[in-house]
C-alpha cells in the first residue's frame, strides 16, 4: 500500500533529495561570513520562512494573519523551525546524523538568540525577531533558550520513531513540542501569563496529539529511501499509536502493515485518542467560559511552576479584568485550536479513517472558521 503525500498537514514529511535541495538554496541565498545579518538577508530569511510554513505547514500559514504584525517574524521563524527539527528523522539517515543535525539545531539557537546567528534563514529570521522583542519590551522580554532545546531534546527522543508506551506519554510528548512553540509565540507578543500559557498548554496538547495522529499512515508506510547502490529501499515503517491503546482495542502493528485501514480495532484506538485531543480543546473553551464568568479558570495549571516563565508587566489591572485582558492579547496564538478542532470534526466524518484521502485536502474553510472565531473571541 503506498499513499500519496498530503497537501496540507501540520508539518508535511518531505523525502531526503527535496531537503537536500532545499539546504543547496539556502547555501546559495546566505552567504558564510561572519558579519551580521544585512536588511536584504532578513528580508531573504522571512521570504523563504514563509513559503517554507506555506508549504508545509499551511494551517500555520493561514492563522498568521491572527497574529500582531511586530510579532509575525517571531511566528514565522518559530514554525519554520519547527518544521525543520520535525523533518530531520525524515531527512537524515541514521540516527546518529539526526543528533548532529539536533545538535547544529542546539548550536544555532544559541548563536542567534545571542545576536551572531550563522547565515541559514530561519536563525537570521529569529535572531532579529529576537532583537525586535528586546527593542519593544525595553529588555524585559526574550525568547527562551531552554523552551527551544526542549522542543530539540524531545524530537531528539523520537528519531527512530519509538513507540508512546501510554496514552500520557503521548500527552508530554505534545506538551514538549506544540505546547511549548505555542509558550514561545506568546513570549513573542511580549507577554507571560500563566493563564495564557494554562490555556496554550491544553490547545498544543491537542494539535500535538492530532498532528501524530495525521502523520500515522506516512509514517507506518513511509516513502523509499536511497540506498548505497543507488536505488530505493523500503524503509520500515511504525504505528505511532500509545501501546495501551493499541493493547485495549486489539491493534496488531502488523495487522495494520498489511492491511492499512481494514487492520481490526485500528479506529477504535484512533478514537480514543482523538477523543483526548477533542477533550483537551473542549478543557480550553471551558476555562473561557469560568473566567470570563467567575474570574477563574478552574484548576491549576500543573506547569505552571517552569522556571522559563520569566518577565511579568505590572499595571493597574488585577485579578480578573487583568487575566481577560492578557487573554484578548493572545487570542490570536489560541487560533490553532480552530485548525485541530476543524481536522479532528473532519476525521469523525471519516468514521476515523486516518486512510481517508479526504483527510489530506486542504481545509478551505479554515479561513472563514478563524475569522469567525476569532471577531467573536471563541474557539
Amino acid at each position: 500500500m503506498r499513499l500519496p503525500p498530503p497537501r496540507a498537514a501540520s508539518v508535511r514529511r518531505i523525502p531526503a533529495a527535496r531537503a537536500t535541495q532545499r539546504r543547496r538554496l539556502q547555501s546559495q541565498c546566505f552567504t558564510t561570513s561572519a558579519s551580521p545579518p544585512s536588511a536584504e538577508e532578513v528580508a531573504k530569511a522571512r521570504a523563504y520562512c514563509a513559503h517554507l510554513v506555506k508549504t508545509h505547514d499551511a494551517p500555520s500559514h493561514v492563522l498568521q494573519t491572527f497574529i500582531p504584525p511586530a510579532a509575525r517574524d517571531a511566528y514565522l521563524a518559530l514554525r519554520a523551525f519547527n518544521i525543520d527539527v520535525a523533518q530531520v528523522a525524515d531527512t537524515t539517515s541514521t540516527p546518529t546524523i539526526g543528533m548532529m543535525r539536533m545538535q547544529f539545531w542546539r548550536d544555532t539557537i544559541t548563536k542567534s538568540l545571542a545576536g551572531t546567528p550563522p547565515k541559514e534563514p530561519v536563525a537570521i529570521l529569529l535572531a532579529k525577531a529576537a532583537e525586535d522583542l528586546h527593542e519593544r519590551s525595553n529588555g524585559k522580554a526574550k525568547l527562551s533558550k531552554n523552551w527551544f532545546h526542549r522542543v530539540i531534546n524531545t524530537r531528539e527522543q523520537y528519531l527512530g520513531n519509538p513507540p508512546y508506551p501510554t496514552l500520557g506519554s503521548l500527552e508530554s510528548y505534545a506538551e514538549n513540542t506544540y505546547s511549548t512553540l505555542m509558550y514561545l509565540t506568546l513570549s513573542a507578543l511580549p507577554q507571560a501569563s500563566l493563564t495564557t500559557d494554562h490555556i496554550a498548554s491544553h490547545i498544543g496538547k491537542a494539535a500535538g496529539i492530532a498532528a501524530v495522529l495525521r502523520g500515522l499512515p506516512f509514517i507506518a508506510f513511509p516513502a523509499p529511501q536511497p540506498t548505497i547502490s543507488g536505488s530505493a529501499g523500503q524503509a520500515q515503517g511504525a504505528v505511532l499509536l500509545p501501546l495501551d491503546v493499541m493493547a485495549e482495542a486489539g491493534v496488531q502493528e502488523e495487522a495494520v502493515f498489511r492491511l492499512g485501514a481494514a487492520a481490526p480495532g485500528l479506529r477504535d484506538a484512533v478514537f480514543t485518542v482523538a477523543t483526548r485531543a477533542n477533550d483537551h480543546l473542549i478543557t480550553a473553551r471551558e476555562m473561557l467560559s469560568k473566567l470570563r464568568s467567575e474570574g477563574s479558570v478552574g484548576h491549576d495549571f500543573e506547569h505552571g511552576d517552569d522556571a522559563e516563565r520569566g518577565f511579568e508587566y505590572t499595571g493597574e489591572a488585577t485579578g480578573q479584568e487583568k487575566q481577560l485582558a492578557e487573554v484578548e492579547q493572545a487570542f490570536g496564538v489560541f487560533m490553532p485550536a480552530i485548525a485541530t478542532q476543524s481536522w479532528l470534526d473532519r476525521l469523525q466524518k471519516a468514521d476515523f479513517d486516518l486512510f481517508d484521502p479526504q483527510l489530506r485536502k486542504v481545509d478551505w474553510k479554515l479561513p472563514w472558521k478563524a475569522y469567525w472565531a476569532y471577531s467573536r473571541r471563541k474557539l
